[in-house]
């Protein structure tokens, strides 16, 4: 195992009932009537992804640039997300913990690289990642593993020698399709899917405990 590549909302910090309560209060302004369900579609999908799912479950009648520029003026500037008391915390430890064991790290999340680079210098982990990947510069969006397999290019490395640890069904899917063993965060709020992970970790302690034993077994038997 040498690198662990990582999602970001849902998995380093808990943003999404952040993001999903400030989306369903929009969209029922909007008149929406439809079962609240129906809105979790859109966690773990890119922005355009997201406005376009938002666009559809109204029917189109509420403008895609309107449902566009009320959604980055309500998070953007009435209600901005503060990621530093958001974030879980034993990610400072667990990233420290594997970056002092040798391993790579990858922050991989659909979001826009500039929230992304934002997120991560408010928590103050920016200098345990390795690369970061973002919604800007894939084709092909999770549940596709194109995102998981620019990381593994970019560290030299086959899927075998990675982990991603992921919360969302598109994201799991993605890690699976990629060929590496895929860790879910359990999070049963909002119904998603996470059936085909190899693995379910409560939090990232847990998967650190897990990877470094793995490692050191690993490393007892080529002694």
């Amino acid at each position: 195992m040498k690198a662990v590549l990582f999602d970001m909302d849902g998995i380093l910090y808990d943003s999404e009932w952040f993001y999903m309560d400030g989306t369903i209060k929009q969209m029922l302004a909007y008149g929406y009537q439809k079962p609240i369900e129906k809105i979790y579609a859109i966690i773990g999908t890119t922005m355009d992804q997201t406005y376009q799912i938002l666009y559809d479950l109204l029917d189109h009648k509420i403008p895609l640039e309107t449902i566009r520029k009320n959604n980055e003026h309500y998070f953007g500037v009435e209600h901005p997300i503060s990621y530093r008391e958001i974030m879980f915390q034993d990610i400072p430890t667990s990233l420290k913990r594997l970056k002092d064991a040798g391993l790579r790290l990858a922050c991989c999340s659909s979001s826009p690289e500039k929230t992304i680079r934002k997120s991560l210098e408010s928590m103050q982990i920016m200098q345990y990642f390795d690369f970061i990947e973002s919604g800007d510069n894939i084709e092909r969006p999770k549940p596709d593993p194109q995102i998981y397999q620019l990381a593994m290019q970019a560290f030299g490395l086959q899927p075998h020698e990675c982990v991603v640890y992921e919360d969302s069904c598109a994201g799991i899917q993605a890690g699976k399709a990629s060929g590496a063993f895929t860790v879910a965060r359990k999070d049963t709020r909002f119904y998603q899917d996470q059936s085909q992970a190899d693995m379910f970790v409560e939090n990232a302690t847990m998967l650190v405990d897990y990877i470094l034993n793995l490692k050191e077994e690993n490393n007892g038997r080529s002694h």
